[in-house]
């Protein structure tokens, strides 16, 4: 976005020194009074980092593991548990990728598992499947990714030229998109009849879901996108200051709508996903899968005021929330136990987050 200035870049206010390029150095550049050693560098630098921060769910997702192993079992350690994990993970995994660029950029979605319902209702219509059965069934998943794609843009574009809050405009398309797809499907569970559909992304690569596959792409897209495009730097400037973004060059709305429409595709590909897992589309698919994804995404460390996030920190928050449902599941406790561990987390999760952001600060 822009070159880093130092000090050296800077006149040192001595002509002398300005024309012969050298200077006295300055008590500044010298150790801190009292000898003391930059804060960076200590244990909070380390945890304020992104590696202290993965590091710590890496434990915190070890820990989950272990009291299953001591709760459950063989029936929490064997490898088809660990794929069960992984493949019920996968969805919503795909949709936190999604929202982790939204919040990077100070937005928020509520509309996510309402769009992920219309899409799949979407692509799922007689109409559709007809369609579907002449050409290929890749018209399904082209019809879930264009409706998820056009929510998107529809949000994105009164979020940023609308100036609506993000939380009023995907909060009206949480009540519209889930309500046109209960008129699209007259409330009734459509079921799939394409048999090569179901076969490719129900199927499996050398003992690996397609599923897990497709969360697994995603999310190593989403990371270069984030961490190694100009697209994901700005995104990170726009959410750590919109002002100075749009000083600095960023056309700070397009960018914006840009990053409502890539969480709408998101929201396309895991409806396609939840298609072939469940063999139906229904305007009941994605519910309360915008509190998943983004309890996910400020476990894994991204900020919720934006300018700071990380992929990699988002999958292994969509892992320890799967892996403590399976661990519920498999000790009988009733999901409303669940429900009140969740909340403990999170709220657990953004008093560190606070806790950090102050100490980085002083």
């Amino acid at each position: 976005m822009s070159a880093d200035v130092t000090k050296a870049d800077q006149p040192s206010g001595d002509p002398a020194a300005d024309r012969t390029g050298a200077s006295e150095p300055s008590p500044q550049h010298g150790p801190p009074v009292g000898g003391t050693s930059d804060r960076r560098y200590g244990i909070a630098g380390f945890l304020g980092g992104p590696l202290g921060r993965n590091a710590g769910l890496v434990v915190a997702l070890v820990l989950l593991i272990i009291v299953g192993i001591i709760t459950a079992g063989d029936r929490f350690a064997s490898p088809e548990n660990a794929l069960t994990i992984l493949r019920l993970g996968s969805v919503i995994g795909v949709v936190s990728v999604g929202m982790t660029f939204v919040i990077c950029g100070g937005g928020i979605d509520l509309s996510v598992g309402a769009i992920v319902a219309l899409s799949s209702v979407w692509a799922t219509t007689v109409a559709t499947q007809t369609l579907a059965a002449d050409i290929h069934w890749i018209v399904m998943v082209g019809a879930a990714l264009l409706v998820g794609g056009a929510c998107g843009l529809i949000n994105g574009v009164l979020i940023a030229y609308g100036r609506m809050a993000p939380f009023i405009a995907t909060l009206a398309m949480l009540a519209a998109a889930r309500g046109l797809a209960e008129i699209i499907a007259k409330r009734r569970t459509q079921i799939i009849r394409d048999r090569d559909f179901i076969n490719f992304f129900g199927g499996s690569v050398l003992g690996i879901p397609v599923l897990v596959i497709l969360f697994a792409l995603v999310a190593v897209v989403g990371w270069i996108l984030l961490n190694r495009t100009t697209f994901g730097r700005r995104t990170l400037a726009i959410g750590g200051n919109p002002e100075a973004a749009r000083l600095a060059g960023i056309r700070v709305q397009r960018q914006t709508m840009y990053l409502y429409i890539l969480l709408g595709i998101a929201c396309g590909i895991a409806a396609v996903m939840i298609m072939a897992r469940t063999t139906t589309g229904t305007s009941t698919h994605g519910t309360l899968y915008e509190l998943d994804a983004i309890a996910a995404v400020v476990i894994g460390g991204t900020l919720l005021s934006g300018g700071r996030g990380t992929v990699v920190g988002t999958v292994i928050g969509v892992l320890i929330f799967t892996t403590l449902t399976n661990v519920f599941t498999l000790n009988n406790l009733d999901t409303s136990t669940q429900a009140v561990a969740k909340g403990a987390i999170i709220v657990a999760a953004v008093l560190l987050q606070q806790r950090v952001s102050r100490t980085r600060s002083t």
